[in-house]
């Protein structure tokens, strides 16, 4: 990724409004700013939560808090705990979050 026409800035998260999704089970919470074609989101699962889709989208992930375990769609799992991450491409292994302690997440996709 190379990434260019982005000035120097700063961003105060508790400022930025954040936006309701639903999952199959509870729900999220994204603080979401986009720089160029980089989107950024600061994730809050809440307890109990579990996706309503199976994501190709490509993410780096970083566990700021809580449990998150990912399931991929051939059934492999992975547990992410507080300062934990995973990176995977777009189109490359579909994924799906559930979290019964509820999670933050920084992602950058």
């Amino acid at each position: 990724m190379k990434i260019t026409d982005l000035p120097f800035s700063t961003v105060d998260w508790a400022t930025v409004e954040p936006t309701e999704h639903a999952g199959e089970r509870g729900m999220a919470l994204w603080r979401t700013r986009q720089f160029g074609p980089i989107r950024v989101r600061l994730v809050e699962y809440s307890p109990g939560y579990l996706a309503d889709h199976w994501c190709s989208k490509g993410h780096i992930l970083f566990c700021v808090a809580g449990t998150l375990e990912t399931e991929l769609s051939d059934g492999r799992r992975y547990v992410l705990t507080p300062g934990m991450s995973y990176q995977v491409a777009d189109d490359a292994e579909p994924h799906r979050s559930t979290t019964e302690t509820g999670a933050t997440l920084f992602i950058v996709d």
